[in-house]
């Protein structure tokens, strides 16, 4: 995809964190509002959507148990906890009147169908929003990992990376002194410097199947809109055989 083209089909990573509120609660009325009219505004004549949710919000199985024998059953809480966003965030959009569908790694009973990508894309395809829940469906991967595999599956032109800060530094821009703000990356320079915009695993399944990926701020009000459209906001990581 050429930077100046518009994207047909994207998919979305939604962090657990953006359904929160300040105060710490895992979901916050206007925090919800805010993604559900964000993501409306990206959708009306804008490309097909799917959306991959995590879960921060709730529970991140590598935060609440790092290393041992735990970790593994924290990380299928962690996937738990994503079905519960993606009800959630479906009941957002639809009460905007957007058709939307929904599917995990895993069947939850009367809840929540296994994905199949070629489910997913008859939906897209009839301009529902598909919202994909439950990671990969194994432990030790995270929802970055997941977002780009479903968007590999489904065929996606670009993968959308929604975070609270601009883009891609050259280093953390929390704790280190002069960062640069890079408005175009390679994967190589991403898995070389290991720099921290997602999971390496993710970006070398991206580098591997040639998917560009747009990481931008999610909380500067248009910026969905703009990323999904294909407009040149946040940092894009991509190849020169994808025109970056």
């Amino acid at each position: 995809m050429e930077e100046d083209s518009a994207p047909q089909r994207v998919l979305l990573k939604l962090s657990g964190n953006v359904f929160g509120g300040r105060q710490g609660h895992p979901f916050d009325s206007e925090a919800l509002y805010y993604i559900a009219a964000e993501i409306e505004a990206a959708r009306r004549g804008g490309p097909q959507m799917a959306i991959v949710v995590g879960a921060g919000n709730v529970i991140r199985g590598a935060s609440f148990c790092p290393a041992g024998p735990g970790r593994l059953r924290a990380d299928y809480a962690g996937m738990l906890a994503t079905a519960v966003n993606a009800l959630v965030l479906r009941q957002s959009l639809e009460r905007r009147g957007l058709p939307t569908a929904h599917y995990g790694a895993f069947q939850v009973a009367r809840m929540m169908e296994v994905f199949e990508p070629e489910r997913c894309v008859r939906d897209l395809e009839q301009d529902r929003i598909v919202i994909l829940a439950g990671g990969t469906g194994c432990p030790l991967f995270t929802t970055d990992t997941a977002a780009a595999l479903r968007a590999v599956e489904i065929g996606a032109d670009l993968l959308l990376k929604a975070t609270r800060v601009e883009g891609v530094y050259s280093a953390d821009p929390e704790t280190s002194g002069e960062v640069e703000l890079y408005r175009e990356t390679s994967y190589s320079r991403v898995l070389e410097r290991r720099l921290a915009v997602m999971d390496l695993a993710a970006v070398s399944l991206c580098m591997e199947h040639n998917l560009p990926v747009r990481v931008f701020n999610y909380a500067v009000e248009g910026n969905i809109r703009r990323a999904a459209a294909g407009e040149p906001v946040g940092t894009v990581i991509g190849s020169a055989e994808n025109g970056y």
